[in-house]
């Protein structure tokens, strides 16, 4: 798995843009957004309210598209990803994409075929959602491959240097929640001549109320009534420079992130979050900085 090699404190120590401690001030934040991405790398889904299970959201990167070695594939080598949209209905997950006739799949699929399959350094089990799904994908992607789901069973630790003692994760790259808050790319697109939406950033989470990069500072939060560890900034990669609704690829926003959040080689935009324990998610929960 790609996590950076330093702490959080250390890497605190050396950003850039983190100034003197300021006196604290008052604030009233906010939940904005709650997004998971039920396929990974495929276009997520804007909810109002979530359960929250030991992965994360219920139903986020529970599926994975892999190729012949098991090896997942993701929108940094294969953009057209972003074309894929989910839902969720009458306990299916249903999935659309251009010139492709739709594909429905169970929430909670039996496992009948077991297979080995990896993300990043992680080797995990998983359940072959059969010949019909992996038809779809290989000729949607134009490249052999199939679709595997993540049993309820599977336990994928969370790198122990950031994260408590048995917190896990699904098939997301490392940790349970992304968070990013609405000041921090208002920031960032004030820097760009064409804006950019929240999308291209993929949070799960997206907060409102304090300052731009004031994420960089926390380390214990309270969502509602779920509490959180914001354990690690997030390295963006290509996915950022892809729109999704069209796939198409350009140099921002990475190329300007890198002129002011790159650290030891790598751009940090947004803070991986794990929780403390299952709870409810709705939009408008008041966020409490501890």
């Amino acid at each position: 798995m790609s996590w950076c090699a330093e702490s959080k404190s250390s890497w605190l120590a050396v950003a850039p843009w983190i100034g003197p401690e300021l006196p604290v001030v008052a604030v009233t934040l906010r939940l904005t957004g709650l997004n998971i991405y039920p396929i990974k790398s495929a276009r997520g889904i804007a909810l109002g309210e979530s359960d929250v299970d030991e992965f994360g959201l219920r139903y986020d990167r529970r599926w994975m598209v892999v190729d012949d070695t098991g090896t997942f594939l993701s929108q940094r080598n294969h953009p057209r990803m972003a074309l894929m949209v989910p839902s969720m209905s009458d306990g299916m997950l249903r999935l659309n994409a251009p010139v492709m006739p739709p594909l429905a799949t169970p929430l909670d699929p039996p496992a009948a075929v077991s297979t080995q399959v990896k993300v990043w350094d992680d080797v995990c089990s998983a359940t072959w959602l059969g010949e019909r799904a992996a038809q779809w994908f290989t000729e949607f992607l134009g490249t052999n491959c199939s679709l595997v789901h993540m049993p309820d069973d599977m336990v994928r630790p969370v790198n122990p240097a950031f994260a408590p003692p048995g917190a896990r994760v699904s098939f997301a790259d490392g940790y349970p929640f992304l968070l990013l808050s609405e000041e921090s790319l208002a920031d960032l697109n004030r820097r760009l001549s064409k804006p950019v939406p929240m999308d291209r950033f993929r949070p799960n989470l997206v907060v409102a109320g304090g300052g731009a990069y004031a994420e960089d500072g926390w380390n214990r939060i309270e969502i509602g009534t779920l509490a959180m560890r914001v354990v690690k900034p997030c390295p963006r990669c290509v996915v950022t420079t892809t729109d999704q609704t069209t796939a198409e690829r350009a140099k921002e926003p990475l190329t300007t992130l890198a002129t002011y959040r790159r650290v030891d080689g790598e751009v940090m935009f947004g803070q991986n979050v794990v929780h403390e324990g299952p709870g409810r998610l709705k939009i408008g929960d008041e966020v409490v900085v501890r």
